[in-house]
């Protein structure tokens, strides 16, 4: 590894992934990433009912090991991803019984049985990416494209916001908080009051602030929303208490405790097939995502290479394979230790791109600072404190940018959408996946199986792009 570039003027112009700024520096930028990080990371632990430490602790662990696995070429950072949360919430309900339903509803933490069959399903999702890894590597990048064509992981990246509006309008104007919270919520209007604040407020903090203060749009939101529900609680008392406390569950699990220390709840898979049927397939949407990053990351790492007049060509577009290898690689090492499936996060490579700190050893400083946090029980806590309808208001945000995101996808790979094979692939998965959910809540009955809405979506749209591209002509 390089060390610090010598001279004033060429530190500040930043850092290339092999350099290494001095100590103090180093923790500052590790500490911003982790910052980033933070706000999506944990919403999806929330909202999925995955225990929270254990979830931070994954996603610091799976970080480092994608710099090794990827050879400690490609800076990125490894956070919870939302396209799985349909996918785990249609297992949840398919194979929690009454009990294990009733408990998640009061604690929002779901009984470790049901978080180690989605870590079964997690693990073998991640067979998905390095699939698809390997099959860029002896292929190329077409072989993917044929065969995941941008008309189907633009539609499913669409039916994963889209099934997800209920959960979002729910959680942000609950009835009634969670059991064990202070107490309840008798006039709604005040819960909404908390969740419009908070949604507004992101909206216009993503929209409008630059800088590193723009890549903390969640965070800054959810203080917002904090404050209107701080306030509520001032003007009206303990009756309308909207903050929670945190759940035994969440530190029941704990093997170890002392004091503000408290291990996380780590736990092992356990074998489930509706947990593989319905986790297994939305790795396809992630893919897109995931490549995308690497390019855009490459386009980063070069343009500053060539600003500080460096002779090396940091070819990281040509690492698409590893990239996709350690992804998958990523999810399962997730999995195992019970934390959420994920990818590389946008918003660290936005923040890496405003700061041009592209080093390797800051990314590997806030995974273990990450790690660490995962132990301190005062900051869970806290977390664990924010209202059901901060949340709620965050979840309309995120649920709907994951759909505009499948538009988006589409629309960039300039999809010909008067193609009669494009709409019908669309128009199949798009109705299915939505379809199922709001017909028959997230799993299809089919054959004497229940089959999860997305997961039935994404193969059959699949199944149908290919025998439809057999006619086609091979093009030049």
């Amino acid at each position: 590894m390089n060390h610090e570039v010598s001279g004033n003027n060429a530190a500040m112009i930043g850092y290339l992934p092999d350099e290494t700024p001095s100590f103090g520096k180093l923790f500052l930028y590790a500490l911003q990433q982790v910052i980033v990080m933070f706000p999506a990371t944990i919403a999806v632990a929330l909202i999925t009912g995955f225990q929270v430490s254990t979830t931070i602790f994954a996603s610091g662990l799976s970080t480092i090991c994608f710099i090794l696995i990827t050879g400690k070429k490609i800076p990125l950072y490894y956070g919870s991803s939302f396209a799985y949360l349909t996918a785990i919430s249609s297992m949840v309900a398919a194979q929690g019984t009454p009990e294990q339903l009733q408990s998640f509803a009061a604690t929002g933490i779901l009984p470790t049985q049901l978080i180690q069959y989605a870590q079964f399903g997690i693990i073998l999702s991640g067979l998905v990416s390095v699939a698809a890894g390997l099959l860029v590597r002896y292929s190329g990048h077409e072989a993917v494209e044929h065969i995941l064509p941008p008309s189907i992981t633009g539609s499913i990246s669409m039916i994963i916001g889209l099934t997800l509006a209920g959960n979002a309008l729910k959680d942000a104007a609950p009835s009634i908080l969670a059991e064990g919270a202070k107490a309840t919520v008798s006039n709604g209007n005040l819960v909404w009051i908390v969740s419009l604040s908070t949604l507004f407020a992101t909206i216009l903090f993503s929209r409008y602030l630059k800088g590193f203060l723009g890549q903390l749009p969640l965070l800054l939101g959810a203080l917002v929303g904090c404050a209107a529900a701080w306030i509520i609680l001032l003007i009206g008392g303990d009756g309308f208490n909207l903050f929670r406390s945190m759940p035994d569950a969440a530190l029941a699990a704990s093997p170890f405790r002392l004091g503000a220390f408290a291990v996380p709840a780590f736990s092992f898979p356990l074998p489930n097939a509706a947990a593989v049927l319905a986790i297994m397939p939305i790795a396809i949407a992630t893919i897109p995502e995931s490549t995308a990053h690497i390019y855009q990351i490459d386009i980063y790492v070069n343009d500053l290479a060539k600003k500080k007049g460096s002779k090396k060509k940091y070819d990281l577009a040509s690492l698409l394979d590893r990239n996709l290898i350690g992804d998958g690689l990523c999810d399962m090492i997730s999995g195992v230790v019970g934390g959420p499936a994920g990818t590389n996060y946008g918003e660290n490579i936005s923040t890496m791109a405003i700061t041009k700190v592209f080093s390797i050893p800051v990314l590997i400083a806030a995974s273990i600072i990450a790690m660490v946090i995962s132990f301190f029980t005062p900051l869970i806590r806290i977390i664990y404190g924010i209202p059901t309808a901060v949340i709620g208001g965050l979840e309309i945000y995120l649920f709907g940018a994951i759909a505009a995101q499948g538009i988006a996808i589409m629309i960039d790979k300039k999809v010909d959408m008067f193609d009669s094979k494009n709409i019908a692939v669309i128009a199949s998965v798009m109705v299915i996946g939505i379809g199922g959910q709001y017909a028959f809540g997230g799993n299809i009955p089919f054959l004497g199986l229940n089959v999860p809405c997305i997961a039935g979506a994404a193969i059959f749209g699949i199944v149908l792009n290919l025998i439809l591209s057999l006619g086609d002509k091979q093009k030049a």
